[in-house]
């Protein structure tokens, strides 16, 4: 990143090392006695002079063409009020896929360079793709903090390592140990909006309501976020704060607040070819896209509307609505913040960057939809007619639901693909809105040089007055690979050349390379919404577009320029090596198994939890799917007899529990709440000391097979059963845990039960497992390689 020689943004900290060294006390006359001395305050450290606040909003799964202020049919009046007063970017990228992206913008570095080539569950052990963003790349909060800022962290982060989000830490990943002072969210991709697993800082903490109370993930956000600003004002009132608000929504599950529901019905009869059409023609009244765009075709892959019949039209029609439903209360929650900024009197000198999406729409809920996406994302899509089945439910709690992938292509319009797919815009392209009246004049204009996500950390630390460290926290930093967008502020550069002149893009296996004005663009075998599976390499074709004259990427023009393709295919191939693409994988639901990546409990025949350990997630905890255990749970019961969950893995989306239900002993297994197994003791547990002893025996190694279930008390078989269909791989987002059931309920039957603590007493839960043949090292690598 060059020096910014810029007036108008005067440096502040000018140092290779960070943090300055410790006070030296050099003032101070220091005598005998503290009557004749003079003291010296080390002093507290100032932003310069008139920096700014931040407010930096991201949302989650949001294709360029939902946006109302992108000419989309979500109405977003807050985006379109900030872009009113403001600026509008409408060549602004993301990486295509949610924890790459968020990396990058966090570092200013590709997300190969951060390790995070992918999402944080699917991690490999290569330097791209290890998932630990290294220290020689620090965040741009931990900038911040060295040039006087106060900086928080609130809504989604899927930045730590998916083996290292337990209570056991280590935490170096956590946004507390990365320059936030303080974070308010979820440590995953997603999470459910009525009951997300939240933590404050590192500890685990429960939502302060339930659904029923009113309570909503972005509204409790927001609500944390504008009291947090406020104390920090009402402290230190001439201290610039850093609000980083990244929100769980719009991804799935798609679930709007109660009270939102139906806002939409109706609106999205015309379904998605028609959508396309009319979206593509707003943009190009309001000029959001240049006149001349066209309107890239739907692949042959993705049905037509008018191919469904009505009842099929009438569940897709209710999906858009739901969807529509929630993102619109996000920017309205997005709108609370900004409108308590301006309460405070603090909106004029506040740099608000409203990014409207992480990478494209979802094309992940399958041609369908899903109810359950939990279940797509294990590579089970369902039929049609179970998606049916629940249409008077779409989005309700209980539900974890995703549209068809036809509203996903909608989503993107004018652009070609979903989310995923990095070698087109469907994939990269999001807007993204600027406003800060102290600085920036105008308002309801258009930006339009090439920026990508990795040019926000150094357009803050422009803004801020910070230059390039070398060294941060005893840590030689790698160059910063993102260059600022500042210079776009300024009026006289309304039409300057974009800064950026070369950018890579890669994501499973789809490839893209950027060079002034030119896109030579790759995308790869596997679908969008095909979760498994991967292809060969050999049959990939690149295509080559003008994206000067051709915004759209409509016009394949690989054919009359060969040259150029070659050329920008060596220049990717550079790229690639000089960034740590490479290996080049596209493997997608193979690389959830949580045995792939280091585990303190790989290895282990038995493993004992005692009552109080809950919120353990599942890619930290013990691998407990698809493998052969026994559960022991030594249990007293009180007289008057118990109820309660003894343990519980996953919550209504997936999972299994054992629990007392009317004392007596039940096991359920929840698969995907498609199906739904028990296993009961047909007499209740008397008062005093018991054993309980699942077995759990699949019938192959194979993923999802059948599982026979044998329940015994105090040494004595008295239930058994048979789970038809195991979960996959993951049961979620959820947590194992000991005692009570986290978060949402793995059985429906005691959802009105809150946590459903057990009113006995356990003395420990203890897995047995038996063995399973786990990968030697050589075959991990062979795992972690295999491309065809």
């Amino acid at each position: 990143m060059p020096n910014s020689n810029d007036p108008k943004f005067p440096v502040h900290v000018d140092r290779n090392h960070l943090p300055e060294p410790e006070w030296d006390f050099p003032n101070a006359d220091i005598k005998v006695f503290a009557k004749d001395s003079t003291p010296d305050f080390p002093p507290m450290k100032e932003a310069r002079e008139g920096a700014p606040n931040i407010l930096l909003v991201l949302l989650d799964d949001v294709g360029f063409g939902w946006p109302s202020v992108n000419g989309g049919l979500v109405r977003m009046p807050v985006a379109e009020r900030l872009a009113k007063n403001g600026l509008f970017y409408n060549q602004f990228h993301t990486t295509a896929l949610c924890s790459p992206t968020r990396a990058a913008m966090l570092t200013g570095r590709n997300h190969h360079t951060v390790a995070t080539g992918v999402i944080q569950e699917m991690a490999t052990g290569y330097p791209g793709y290890c998932g630990i963003i290294p220290k020689s790349c620090a965040t741009f909060a931990e900038m911040l903090k060295h040039a006087g800022y106060s900086s928080a962290w609130f809504g989604k982060n899927h930045n730590v390592p998916d083996n290292l989000t337990s209570p056991a830490g280590p935490f170096d990943n956590w946004p507390t140990y990365q320059g936030f002072d303080y974070f308010y969210g979820f440590i995953s991709g997603e999470t459910d909006q009525f009951y997300p697993s939240l933590l404050r800082n590192t500890t685990p903490v429960e939502p302060p309501k339930r659904p029923e109370e009113g309570y909503h993930l972005t509204k409790d956000l927001a609500e944390e976020c504008i009291g947090w600003i406020r104390q920090q004002k009402a402290i230190a009132p001439d201290r610039p704060f850093c609000a980083y608000f990244s929100t769980g929504a719009a991804h799935a599950p798609h679930q709007p607040p109660l009270d939102w529901r139906g806002k939409n019905k109706g609106r999205f009869d015309m379904g998605w070819d028609e959508y396309r059409k009319v979206v593509h023609q707003q943009q190009l009244d309001a000029g959001i896209i240049p006149a001349g765009t066209k309107l890239t075709e739907r692949p042959e892959q993705i049905p037509s509307w008018d191919s469904h019949p009505k009842d099929q039209q009438e569940l897709f029609a209710v999906q858009a609505e739901n969807y529509a439903d929630f993102l619109e209360h996000t920017d309205f929650a997005v709108g609370q913040v900004i409108d308590a900024i301006e309460a405070m009197g603090d909106l004029d000198n506040t740099l608000v960057i409203y990014i409207l999406g992480d990478n494209g729409s979802s094309g992940e809920g399958s041609l369908v939809g899903t109810p359950n996406e939990i279940m797509s994302l294990n590579g089970r899509q369902p039929s049609i007619e179970e998606a049916i089945g629940f249409k008077d439910r779409w989005g309700l709690p209980g539900t974890s639901p995703h549209y068809a992938v036809g509203w996903a292509w909608a989503g993107d319009t004018p652009f070609q693909w979903t989310k995923q797919v990095a070698s087109h815009f469907g994939g990269t392209r999001n807007s993204m809105i600027v406003s800060w009246p102290a600085k920036i004049k105008e308002g309801g204009v258009i930006r339009s040089q090439f920026h990508h996500v990795i040019d926000l950390m150094p357009t803050l630390m422009e803004v801020a007055g910070i230059r390039e460290a070398k060294e941060v926290n005893g840590y030689v930093q790698k160059p910063i690979e993102g260059v600022s967008f500042a210079y776009t502020f300024d009026q006289a550069n309304a039409d300057a050349p974009s800064k950026r002149k070369l950018q890579y893009f890669e994501m499973l296996g789809n490839r893209a390379i950027y060079a002034d004005g030119w896109i030579a663009s790759c995308r790869h075998g596997r679908l969008p919404w095909e979760t498994a599976g991967s292809y060969s390499f050999a049959d990939d074709k690149w295509e080559l577009y003008d994206i000067t004259t051709d915004f759209s990427q409509a016009v394949d023009l690989a054919d009359q320029h060969p040259e150029k393709v070659d050329f920008l295919k060596s220049v990717f191939i550079s790229e690639a090596t000089k960034y740590n693409v490479l290996p080049i994988d596209d493997r997608f639901s193979e690389r959830l198994d949580v045995t792939l990546r280091p585990s303190y409990f790989h290895g282990r025949k038995q493993v004992t939890f005692y009552p109080g350990m809950t919120r353990l997630p599942e890619g930290s905890g013990p691998r407990l799917i698809g493998i052969p255990f026994t559960l022991t749970v030594p249990v007293d019961i009180p007289d008057g007899g118990a109820e309660g969950v003894l343990f519980a893995l996953g919550g209504d989306a997936a999972g299994f529990s054992l629990f007392l239900w009317e004392g007596k002993a039940r096991f359920h297994y929840n698969f995907f709440g498609m199906k739904r197994t028990d296993v009961i003791s047909p007499e209740a547990l008397s008062a005093g000391k018991h054993e309980i002893v699942v077995t759990f025996l699949p019938e192959s190694e194979e993923a999802g097979c059948p599982a026979k279930v044998g329940l015994s008390i105090d040494g004595t078989v008295v239930a058994g059963g048979v789970v038809d269909e195991q979960v996959p791989q993951r049961c979620g987002t959820e947590c194992i845990d000991v005692g009570m059931d986290c978060i949402s309920p793995v059985c429906a039957d005691y959802e009105d039960r809150g946590l459903f603590p057990f009113t006995g007493t356990i003395e420990r839960v203890t897995f047995d497992f038996a063995d399973v043949k786990e990968p030697t090292g050589m075959e991990r690598l062979k795992l972690a390689t295999a491309m065809d």
